[in-house]
């Protein structure tokens, strides 16, 4: 794996056609479809405010998930109507994501079709796994179940009792496919990193600002998930909560045997708060490294504290050694806290917020795949105004207000501590 790309600082003022603020999932598969949708003599600028993939969308598990996952379900699950509609541009995402693979030469290591593994350790999470079959069932979607055994033979470790596979999910490396697909379409994208907006003078030509310098553009899509309220848009209807994830060193040859199961896995919880876990080559390809995440806070200001983070830790530490016993000693060695953004009821923040301002925002915890499709989306809206998938994805509510403070981050904290502790063993 060669170096990641470096691009340079935004320090002049130029001019163009297209401006995306946000270089991760939503804004890179707006640049590409934007690319696929307008002349070569229009210019695409995308802004990233910090370096590529260093962000949440470079740090997140990497599961590109097509089947129902929303994360203030009790299952995952949702109404059958529902639930269909989002399979369907679920998979859309993916496939868009799958066609770019194949044209860029992105290896299995960064994007590979492998499907989805859901395990449970306790009998409340196969009761959840019992419950999710039965509402596949009911949608018509193919399941595989899966004993002690068959998860051992996967994981190597002997925690999980029963789960199931689902074949409709890509696993992906995000550091590496952010940094590949910008490779790709930067000799038709300009990106410049470490650039962040500061502000937007709206006008005929809006002025995009940052630092250094600005981009006067006809049209403007903010691909900026959470931080779309900076903007001045959707305010008190976005809940800011962030995930925590520990990542080990690079394994060792001699532990890799002592751990067995296969090389490249992921492995989600049947209890929404519980752990996932995931075992992959690094970018630099290194080792093996194993990645756990859970816990979650509320955050309303976007930033996490010193005791947040050492407390997720602490729990990191403890669900790492109850799966993986065998591997007690080896450290990890990074630790971060990713930001998620939410809405009470589920919905996106999506549409034209201003004239000519588009926004592709709100993932509700399925960065890889939402902000793909949304990034996607709001490209077809901004160039063709209508389409059949437009149509289908804008058929959704606005993001509901929140309530007023301190009763929204009171009520919150409370309803994920006490979900954290009826998860028990699955965290």
């Amino acid at each position: 794996m060669s170096a990641a790309p470096r691009y340079p600082e935004l320090d002049e003022a130029l001019e163009a056609d297209w401006v995306i603020v946000g270089a991760g999932f939503a804004g890179l598969a707006a640049a590409r479809r934007l690319s696929q949708l307008v002349p070569p003599d229009q210019t695409i600028v995308l802004l990233e405010a910090r370096r590529l993939a260093e962000g949440p969308a470079g740090r997140n598990s990497g599961f590109m998930i097509d089947l129902p996952h929303d994360l203030n379900s009790e299952t995952y699950a949702g109404s059958a109507d529902s639930d269909r509609k989002q399979i369907k541009l679920n998979r859309a995402a993916i496939r868009f994501v799958a066609t770019m693979a194949d044209e860029f030469g992105l290896s299995r290591d960064i994007f590979n079709p492998c499907g989805r593994i859901t395990g449970a350790a306790t009998d409340r999470g196969i009761k959840h796994v019992n419950s999710y079959t039965k509402h596949l069932e009911g949608l018509g979607e193919a399941f595989q179940l899966l004993g002690a055994g068959d998860l051992k033979d996967i994981t190597g470790t002997e925690f999980y009792r029963q789960g199931f596979f689902t074949p409709g999910v890509a696993l992906i490396q995000p550091a590496a496919y952010v940094r590949e697909v910008a490779r790709n379409l930067s000799p038709r994208v300009r990106i410049f990193e470490n650039s962040p907006v500061t502000a937007i003078d709206q006008g005929k030509r809006h002025k995009v600002c940052t630092p250094g310098g600005s981009v006067s553009a006809q049209k403007v899509i903010l691909a900026v998930n959470g931080h779309i309220q900076s903007f001045g848009y959707f305010p008190r209807q976005l809940l800011h909560v962030f995930t925590y994830s520990s990542m080990t060193r690079a394994l060792t040859g001699a532990e890799c045997r002592k751990l067995g199961g296969r090389d490249d896995w992921g492995i989600l919880p049947a209890d929404p708060m519980g752990t996932t876990v995931r075992r992959s080559r690094d970018y630099l390809g290194s080792g093996h490294r194993l990645v756990i995440r859970n816990h979650f806070t509320l955050n309303q200001g976007m930033e996490v504290t010193e005791k947040q983070l050492h407390h997720a830790s602490e729990m990191h530490d403890q669900s790492f050694a109850a799966r993986f016993p065998t591997l007690k000693d080896v450290p990890m060695e990074y630790r971060w806290g990713g930001r998620l953004c939410l809405s009470w009821n589920s919905m996106p923040a999506f549409g034209e917020v201003d004239e000519r301002i588009y926004s592709a925002c709100c993932q509700n915890g399925l960065g890889t795949v939402k902000g793909t499709l949304s990034g996607m989306m709001a490209a077809e809206l901004a160039v063709l105004g209508q389409s059949d998938m437009l149509d289908d994805f804008m058929a959704h509510g606005a993001p509901r207000q929140l309530p007023p403070e301190p009763f929204l981050s009171v009520g919150a904290s409370l309803t994920m501590r006490l979900k954290e502790w009826q998860a028990g063993k699955e965290l």
